[in-house]
Parts: C-alpha cells; sequence; structure tokens
C-alpha cells in the first residue's frame, strides 16, 4: 500500500506553483486530493493531472476569503469523499512592499487569505480529521519572517508568522483529538518567485548565495514530497513544529 493510501487531502491554492506540487506529490502517494482554488480552470488542470497519472482528484472552487465559500468547500469534499483526512493551508495573498507603501486593503487581504482563512478551514475541517483518528494539518509559513532584513517584507511575514501561531495552539488544543498541526516554510521554483527573481535580480543572485545547498526547491519532488511525509505514520509523534523546506538557509530558533 502506498503512504497515504484511503486519505482524502484538501489542497487551497493548489492550481499552481507549490499548491499543485504538495497535490500531485499526496495523489502519488495514494490520497484521494480536493484540489482547490479561485480559478476553476486551474484546479480542474491539475485535477485532470492526477488522474491522468493514476491518482484520484477532484476540482473544487473556494474563495479562501469568505467564509461561506470556505464551509461549502468543507461540506462538498467531505461528502464527495466521505471525510477529510489532511488539510493543506497553501492559498495566500502576497502583500509585499515597504510598510509605507502597502496599502491597508493589501494588508487585509493578506491577513484574510492567509491566517484568517487558516483559521476558518482548521475549525471547519477539525471534527473531520478528529473522525480520522490520524488528521494533519499543514500550514504554509515563510522564512522571509527571519529575513537578516525585514525591509519590504513585514506585512508578508507578519500574516505568515500568525499562521505559525495558529499551528502551535491548534497541535496543542488538538492533540488529544489525534490531529497533528505543523507549518512549513519552503523556497521553491513557484511562479511567485520566479516574478521576484525577474523584479529583483540582483538581491535574487544575492539571496540565492544564502542557501546552503545553493538551489531553490522544485515545487513537487523537494516541497510536496516532503509535506506527504510528514502526513504520513512515519512522523506520527512530531506536531507544532516549523519545517523549514529552504535548502538549510532560514533559522527559525
Amino acid at each position: 500500500m502506498a503512504r497515504l493510501d484511503n486519505k482524502v487531502a484538501i489542497v487551497t491554492g493548489a492550481g499552481q506553483g507549490v499548491g499543485r506540487g504538495i497535490a500531485l506529490a499526496l495523489a502519488a502517494d495514494g490520497a484521494a486530493v480536493a484540489v482547490v482554488g479561485r480559478t476553476l480552470d486551474k484546479v480542474q488542470s491539475v485535477a485532470a493531472e492526477i488522474e491522468a497519472a493514476g491518482g484520484k482528484a477532484r476540482a473544487f472552487h473556494c474563495d479562501v476569503k469568505d467564509a461561506g465559500s470556505i464551509e461549502t468547500l468543507v461540506t462538498e469534499v467531505a461528502g464527495a469523499f466521505g471525510g477529510i483526512d489532511i488539510l493543506v493551508n497553501n492559498a495566500q495573498e502576497v502583500p509585499l512592499g515597504p510598510l509605507s507603501d502597502v496599502s491597508d486593503e493589501a494588508f487585509l487581504a493578506g491577513f484574510e487569505s492567509g491566517p484568517l482563512a487558516t483559521f476558518r478551514l482548521m475549525k471547519q475541517c477539525r471534527s473531520h480529521l478528529a473522525k480520522s483518528g490520524e488528521g494533519v494539518i499543514i500550514n504554509l509559513a515563510t522564512s522571509a519572517a527571519v529575513r537578516w532584513d525585514m525591509s519590504g517584507y513585514g506585512t508578508y511575514a507578519a500574516v505568515k508568522e500568525a499562521t505559525r501561531i495558529l499551528t502551535r495552539a491548534a497541535a496543542a488544543e488538538w492533540g488529544v483529538e489525534g490531529i497533528r498541526v505543523l507549518t512549513v516554510a519552503p523556497h521553491a521554483d513557484s511562479p511567485g518567485l520566479k516574478a521576484w527573481i525577474e523584479a529583483r535580480p540582483e538581491e535574487a543572485e544575492a539571496f540565492f548565495r544564502t542557501i546552503p545547498l545553493r538551489r531553490i526547491g522544485r515545487c513537487e519532488q523537494d516541497i510536496g514530497r516532503a509535506v506527504s511525509a510528514l502526513c504520513g505514520p512515519e512522523f506520527g509523534y512530531l506536531t507544532g513544529a516549523t519545517v523549514p523546506l529552504d535548502g538549510g538557509q532560514a533559522n527559525f530558533d
């Protein structure tokens, strides 16, 4: 049997980049994957990719900034697959720039799509994860929160750090229900990172030199497979932790 046979996973923001990589990896390890995004054609394409490879997936539309949309999503996924065992909170709008340049609207969108959506999804999925007996929540953070120079990253780091705190709290409160909650902080060759490299090539070059493994992670092979492993029984005693998937760069201590 594959590691995640008979498991059902929700992955938000799964239409591209890291979310797509995680969805592909979970499916390859046997999970049935709810591929979730606000652009339906993107998640339909990823679901079709999974099925073409012999996996099981279904596309779902959801605006994670809307509480009603989240509630509908969880109900539909549980109905379609018979339960929920894994929740991956990947969707996030990214507010970047100096503090004086980031608008209230952009900061609020980052909060609503990140920690507030994570909070809502965790609560909506809790009963299903507890029923599983081996429920796992994976939240995504960023090493931007521990950069040597926070200039231009303060609002993004702030919303992601809020998500890390929610991870710790949920791990402490729901562990007795058999629910593990982890944070991963990846560097990956996502569309967002590629756009950042194009926009800030000199900063990107300097940044890459600080990665001990001297490369950026691959969305499926490096990030997705690690997340899939963390969801498996081999890591059944790990909860509440932040796991950097960044080639050794960040120091969260």
